[in-house]
């Protein structure tokens, strides 16, 4: 095969294949037919390129000639050429041609649904999307958080540590050399000037064949850490190097050989050593959390790097066995937070999605002898915030995360519980749907299962602030990763009907799930909901009433939102004590709700109550909201709402509702586009 041939062929091969994200090096000599060392030595010979920098610049000269030839978005184009981060783009095209994909022409505006009515159909509709909520927290669990940065310092400074090798022939040692490598990662994320990959985006990369340059845009990252040690008697030999991905060469390597009494003092060099290498900006409150020694006593310590390799694992026997050694190093050390902070944790994950709590107040004590001991420890914080999470105090959970962020600003906990409470127990989804991005953006899944349920809580984040096209792109990439994912086929059904308003088509999607799995309330409710909002009442009750029996005999406290349309289903059904035990409880859920949708909840309470001007007043209470989901611009027409159509501020007042819903999309997605987020 001479050169142009080859190269040719391999050209062919890559387009073929050129949205195809995980297409790299191996792929690609496995489509010709020739080992991998045979194409890396082949492809380096004729083009002077690694295989992938060769398979990047076709994706690159490709991305130019779309730019150039279509009115696709940047985001578009990065994800037509197969580059899974929108913001990685952006810097490879820029170290290409001098010059960012933005500056070719002005992106287009993203397809939006009409912000005028659709027809009878669109406009009766106001579906509440079911809440992933605790299950995401264990999918998707960790993301790493950034402040506000421009987006060069971001690109500039991305860093992971990849798992360290045990260079003893005893492999009892290697849970020592796991938690040097946990340590160096842990002062690392300390620094806000940088954006680290969290430990388990790494753990996949423990017995990888593939090369520096692969990994490093499998991650999203500009330099790795690799390493290497092992403890003989009472001495820690570590070798430690940073390689600049880009250039495959080491910027700054060191052989440490230290007595085990001084493992904090070398923990803490590796990390000031390496921020000074990137040239990483550390503050002095950050210098202090890299140099605070967790604890004086060896033993203690010993104990806690024992507890992690289980701690991780996030099954219930390794939260059992880590908790068990956490302890024990209480026993010997009684004031280490660290140790306390990740039994509470621990307490809280083993019991998360149990209906009986048992653990509460262990949750609690262990906290709170964490912030006794460390107060300004993000772990301490994130644990104090899983207690007030547990006994549903939000408000109170809120400030400890926020806290927990300024500690350690890359601290996935925090990252992912915010996320959360800002999809559904605070709502506000501006922030919603930034600590989605950023956690897509940031953060690679270390299997397809966790990848899948990422790219849903991104897709829901999208669709709730206005952005449908781009939700259906994540849901179908969600689907791709695991097709048997538990919600994104539900979620699949309202994206698309926030893109068309066809009810029907919603309607049969949810049927076809339900009828895989009949236990699923959260469909069996939405059906009908379907039923209710055309005015279809015999179908909705025979649906509703499933549900309310199937909640009732759980001992369920789940969509309780709903009750108001319940009721009026019963009601119409002449069921009208049912109807006011439903009305009531609707009644008591809006008396205890603090959230940004108490008043629209109030309004649903009036207008069935026939309150229209108490219902008008608090619908225009709702309109002064900043922050609310997309679907509370389609209740209009709903029937409950009907009569209030009569007064004379209603469509006034809806129309202002619309209008600050739009404006604050507008400007949303300028400010994410211009982090190179959306």
């Amino acid at each position: 095969m001479n050169r142009s041939t080859f190269l040719e062929e391999a050209r062919d091969i890559i387009l073929k294949n050129l949205s195809n994200e995980q297409f790299g090096v191996s792929e690609l000599a496995d489509a010709m037919h020739m080992s991998r060392s045979n194409l890396l030595r082949k492809i380096k010979k004729e083009t002077q390129l690694s295989a992938s920098q060769f398979i990047r610049k076709i994706r690159l000269e490709e991305a130019m000639n779309l730019l150039n030839e279509s009115d696709s978005t940047v985001s578009e184009v990065s994800y037509q050429v197969g580059f899974g981060s929108t913001s990685y783009f952006i810097k490879c095209f820029r170290e290409q041609y001098g010059f960012s994909p933005g500056e070719i022409h002005k992106e287009t505006e993203l397809s939006l649904p009409p912000q005028q009515d659709t027809g009878r159909q669109r406009r009766y509709f106001w579906p509440v999307v079911a809440i992933v909520g605790v299950l995401l927290i264990m999918a998707a669990y960790f993301f790493i958080s950034k402040k506000e940065q421009n987006q060069s310092v971001i690109l500039e400074k991305s860093i992971a540590v990849l798992p360290f090798n045990n260079e003893s022939s005893d492999s009892t040692n290697l849970y020592f050399v796991n938690g040097l490598m946990e340590s160096a990662l842990n002062n690392l994320q300390k620094i806000e000037d940088l954006r680290v990959i969290s430990r388990t985006s790494v753990e996949k990369y423990r017995r990888t064949q593939k090369n520096v340059q692969e990994i490093a845009q499998e991650l999203h990252v500009n330099y790795l850490v690799e390493g290497s040690g092992q403890r003989v008697g009472n001495t820690v030999l570590l070798n430690v190097q940073l390689i600049d991905a880009t250039t495959d060469t080491p910027i700054w390597s060191e052989q440490y050989s230290r007595e085990v009494e001084d493992i904090f003092e070398l923990q803490n060099d590796v990390a000031k050593k390496i921020a000074d290498a990137i040239e990483a900006i550390v503050t002095p409150a950050e210098l202090e959390q890299i140099e605070k020694i967790p604890t004086d006593n060896l033993l203690a310590y010993d104990y806690y790097l024992q507890a992690l390799d289980p701690y991780y694992s996030r099954t219930n026997e390794g939260l059992e066995e880590a908790i068990a050694l956490f302890e024990k190093a209480i026993e010997q050390d009684p004031e280490f937070a660290l140790a306390y902070a990740n039994i509470a944790i621990s307490y809280y994950l083993l019991e998360m999605s149990q209906l009986e709590k048992q653990y509460t107040e262990k949750i609690n004590s262990f906290a709170d002898k964490a912030l006794l001991y460390d107060s300004k420890s993000a772990e301490s914080l994130v644990a104090k915030a899983f207690y007030y999470i547990q006994t549903k105090e939000y408000h109170l959970a809120l400030p400890h995360l926020d806290k927990a962020l300024e500690y350690n600003p890359n601290s996935s906990l925090a990252v992912q519980m915010l996320a959360e409470f800002y999809s559904h127990m605070l709502p506000n989804t501006n922030k919603y749907l930034e600590y989605a991005l950023k956690g897509v953006q940031l953060t690679v899944a270390s299997d397809s299962i966790t990848q899948s349920y990422t790219y849903l809580q991104l897709s829901n984040a999208l669709v709730s602030s206005g952005f449908p096209d781009e939700a259906l792109k994540y849901i179908n990439k969600s689907l791709d990763y695991n097709a048997e994912n538990y919600f994104a086929p539900h979620l699949k059904a309202f994206i698309l009907f926030a893109k068309d308003g066809n009810i029907k088509r919603t309607r049969n999607l949810l049927l076809n799930e339900w009828k895989k799995d009949t236990t699923r309330l959260d469909i069996l409710q939405d059906i009908g909901k379907l039923y209710y909002i055309e005015e279809n009442y015999d179908s909705a009750y025979s649906y509703f009433k499933k549900f309310v029996e199937a909640r009732e005999a759980n001992g369920l406290d789940i969509y309780q939102q709903e009750n108001v349309k319940i009721a009026q289903v019963y009601k119409e059904m002449g069921l009208d004590k049912e109807a006011e035990k439903l009305f009531n409880d609707f009644s008591e859920y809006c008396e205890g709700d603090q959230s940004t949708y108490k008043s629209v909840n109030l309004v649903w309470k009036y207008a069935y109550e026939g309150k229209i001007n108490e219902a008008v007043e608090e619908l225009r209470i709702f309109s002064k909201a900043e922050n609310y989901l997309y679907w509370f611009l389609l209740i209009e027409d709903e029937p409950l709402i009907q009569p209030l159509k009569n007064h004379s501020d209603f469509q006034v007042i809806m129309q202002k509702i619309k209008d600050r819903f739009w404006d604050n999309q507008s400007k949303l997605k300028k400010t994410l586009e211009s982090e190179g987020l959306l």
